[in-house]
């Protein structure tokens, strides 16, 4: 369990590393629960490769990390990604990991072209995961404000949840407001 989660820390932060030198964009938001760090690069023009960090005591002690590889497109009117994310867990409840899909989705709005209304979803399903996780989904919506071409703020709005062979019915592991600054490179 620690292991996995050092292996999984480790990851991220080469993962980060690599994706600031390869002209991307790395992330940071906080609530008052929880501390997520991600970081993605573009390894071709329309494929990013991305990771990041959750760690969360909204109710109990929960990690959880990710790596992505998904489809993009950013555009004056639109900033989307679909692909695969593979999610490792680490929690009170019990741990594993699981290969989803989902994507993001963010328009920016005409009257105001600084700022983008948007979401996430991501979904696991039980038939691709690993040790005690059956299933899990986040899911997310944020306001971004443009403060400049390279650093956006933003408000948000996250639930993350997961259902564990360990414990009983799905367990809320984060849920609630956080703000964040988006830096791109």
């Amino acid at each position: 369990m620690q292991r996995t989660f050092l292996v999984l820390a480790g990851s991220t932060l080469l993962l980060a590393a690599s994706a600031a030198s390869a002209a991307s964009s790395l992330d940071l938001n906080l609530s008052g629960d929880a501390v997520q760090f991600d970081a993605a690069g573009e390894i071709a023009p329309g494929i990013a490769l991305g990771g990041g960090i959750l760690h969360s005591d909204y109710r109990d002690d929960a990690t959880q990390g990710h790596i992505q590889l998904l489809g993009v497109d950013r555009n004056s009117d639109l900033d989307i990604g679909i692909g695969a994310r593979w999610s490792q867990y680490d929690t009170d409840y019990g741990n594993g990991g699981g290969l989803g899909l989902g994507g993001y989705g963010y328009a920016y709005l005409p009257q105001a072209p600084a700022v983008s209304l948007g979401g996430y979803a991501f979904y696991t399903p039980s038939v691709v995961t690993t040790s005690d996780l059956d299933d899990s989904l986040e899911v997310g919506v944020r306001a971004r404000y443009a403060f400049t071409r390279n650093v956006d703020g933003y408000v948000g709005y996250r639930r993350l949840r997961a259902d564990f062979d360990t414990s009983p019915g799905n367990q809320t592991l984060d849920s609630g407001a956080h703000a964040g600054v988006r830096l791109t490179f």
